[in-house]
């Protein structure tokens, strides 16, 4: 059987470009199906830009769902040598803060070898001594026999409850073991080492700890570290230098954290509403249309939202977003007057609280919002079962599409065998037609040779 690139030969006809075109004509029965599956695979696409803009609302409105949102506080320092941060429980004042010493730790130095040096024939034991006055502990580290200064370093390190670091100082003339406490203040501070008789302690180098010492409003303090917690109630206070003045330290409510909490939520929300409003716009003239026009998934989510937007919660000062001045427009997205918001925030923190926070997970606005909003996001939500089924529907045109291609390519194998066979006939025609015109002139020449 002739094939189709030896289709015409016989007849001198064109008959592969019409088989081509009979090709291009039957492949056009594809192109609807093709434009569905492009407009599921788009419409994924949308849902997943989707799931993303309600994500970021619902990673704000988690903000306003806790209760400590509206009870931070803030710290401001004037001077230099101590850092402060407000905690929630922490009670609005001012305070004045002087440092006289920082905490520090312990630290000895031995007395210089040579860095190959042997300094223990037999196994040893290298005491360690800590603390001021009568509270002195000691600690004991075991040495191995042969240990040189590398090696009994190694060990005080290798050693996680010794209490010290060890490292080596090279002091020009020779090596030392240079030992420094692990925490900083009197109590833990290195006072002294020994049970080495070939590496004894340089007295000169011993420097001792010491606690930090501060004054809070004239109350003396000490502190073992200079990280400072609750001599303020709430608070921690950072040394970190001696005062040449006293400190001011002004502790207050943070209320523009809590106003870039609720101005957040309002944010998000509203470019999920632009979000949405541009996969639903519709062009009057059909020249341009959003990916998510008419779908019953968007309607649904806008429905749902609506009406955790627009509905009372309780019987508080506040129950409702326009009370504390956030509004919503014609385009449904929602305005702030700054005014009013800013005079819910400074004086009625605590309604804003019940509102928001509610006395449970799901008791206030943010609760409720965020619950409808995980019913939208989760893994079983709306919009993953939406996403499956355009998965689904992409799926089944595959299927249409590859018996459609199938029967595409029986139709075609027929039309080679129907044109081969024509192809054929004519190539049998025209041979016969040759024959019989030579036998014509054949005759014809007989007849003039009489």
């Amino acid at each position: 059987m002739a094939t189709i690139t030896s289709l015409g030969v016989g007849s001198g006809l064109n008959l592969s470009g019409l088989v081509d075109e009979l090709r291009a004509a039957e492949r056009q029965k594809l192109v609807p199906i093709l434009q569905q599956q492009s407009a599921q695979q788009t419409k994924i696409s949308a849902y997943g830009r989707l799931e993303s803009a309600m994500d970021r609302v619902q990673t704000s409105i988690a903000a306003l769902n806790d209760a400590s949102t509206f009870k931070q506080q803030k710290s401001t320092v004037t001077g230099t040598g101590v850092l402060a941060t407000a905690g929630e429980t922490a009670n609005a004042g001012r305070y004045e803060v002087t440092v006289s010493q920082l905490a520090r730790s312990g630290s000895a130095a031995s007395n210089s070898v040579a860095l190959d040096q042997a300094l223990t024939a037999a196994d040893a034991t290298l005491s360690l001594n800590f603390g001021a006055g009568d509270t002195q502990t000691s600690y004991n580290v075991n040495i191995a026999a042969g240990s040189t200064l590398a090696d009994i370093r190694d060990q005080i390190n290798a050693d996680k409850e010794a209490g010290v670091t060890a490292s080596i100082v090279n002091d020009g003339t020779g090596y030392r073991l240079a030992l420094s406490s692990k925490e900083t203040g009197k109590d833990a501070s290195l006072v002294g080492f020994s049970g080495l008789d070939s590496l004894t302690m340089d007295a000169a180098t011993l420097r001792v700890g010491q606690d930090a010492e501060l004054n809070v409003n004239g109350i003396a303090i000490t502190s073992k570290t200079n990280r400072v917690e609750e001599a303020i109630q709430g608070v921690t206070l950072d040394l970190t230098a001696v005062s040449d003045s006293p400190v001011t330290l002004v502790i207050e409510r943070d209320e523009d954290s809590l106003k870039e909490a609720i101005n957040d939520f309002v944010k998000n929300y509203n470019e999920m509403k632009s979000t949405v409003g541009r996969m639903t716009a519709f062009n009057g003239e059909g020249e341009t249309s959003g990916e998510l026009i008419g779908d019953r998934t968007v309607r649904t989510i806008e429905n749902r939202l609506r009406r955790d937007i627009t509905d009372s919660l309780g019987e508080g000062d506040i129950s409702r977003l326009s009370q504390m001045g956030i509004t919503i427009d014609v385009r449904g997205r929602l305005r702030v007057d700054e005014e009013k918001l800013d005079d819910a925030v400074a004086n009625n923190p605590e309604g804003l609280a019940t509102f928001f926070a509610g006395d449970s997970k799901e008791g206030g606005f943010a609760g409720r919002l965020n619950a409808t909003l995980e019913s939208i996001t989760s893994d079983e939500g709306i919009i993953q079962s939406s996403k499956n089924s355009a998965e689904q529907r992409i799926d089944s045109l595959e299927e249409r599409k590859l018996r459609m291609e199938s029967s595409i390519e029986r139709s075609m194998e027929r039309y080679r065998k129907q044109f081969g066979q024509l192809d054929g006939m004519i190539a049998q025609m025209n041979s016969m037609s040759n024959y019989l015109t030579q036998q014509f002139d054949m005759l014809g020449a007989m007849q003039r040779s009489k």
